[in-house]
């Protein structure tokens, strides 16, 4: 594989740790809501799909980028303050913003899905992956994501947001 492919996959890889953590992360913050179980199978979804990516990283001979996975791992860790509503005082506000940032790393993993199906041809070890049933799972996912993350903007910006402001 090129240098250029061996560099994005390494920031996918970085990208998909940073999202991992952090849809465990809000797995654990809806565990106890009706969303619990779905953000689960998302999470547990996503922690797949990132499996896949280190298998395939793996299966071409490629080395990981042990910077690009500790920065990954320290903006996890930096990212909870605002997801959990500590720097707002809005649990609902950090619980959309985390769903936001969630929906957007899936956009970019399907990006990255749909960039190496362009490719595959040229790459026996992507002729290997159902690329096209990665892409659909994105998709999926990011469906459920955005669907959630509009029901929380309800939630952090609708007027009952308003009655917490003023009380």
């Amino acid at each position: 594989m090129s240098n250029a492919l061996a560099v994005y996959l390494n920031d996918h890889l970085s990208g998909a740790t940073l999202g991992v953590d952090h849809a465990r992360e809000l797995q654990a913050t809806l565990e106890d809501t009706a969303h619990g179980l779905d953000v689960a199978r998302v999470a547990d979804a996503i922690a797949e799909d990132r499996d896949t990516l280190v298998d395939l990283i793996d299966r071409a001979g490629i080395s990981r980028n042990p910077v690009k996975q500790a920065t990954a791992w320290v903006a996890e860790k930096a990212g909870r303050v605002k997801f959990s509503g500590l720097s707002s005082g809005d649990r609902d506000l950090g619980t959309y913003l985390a769903l936001e940032t969630m929906s957007l790393g899936v956009a970019g993993k399907q990006s990255l899905w749909e960039g190496l199906r362009q490719v595959a041809g040229s790459h026996e070890v992507l002729a290997e992956v159902d690329l096209d049933e990665l892409i659909a799972r994105a998709r999926e996912q990011r469906e459920f994501l955005e669907d959630l993350r509009l029901t929380f903007a309800r939630l952090a910006f609708g007027p009952q947001s308003l009655a917490r402001e003023s009380s």
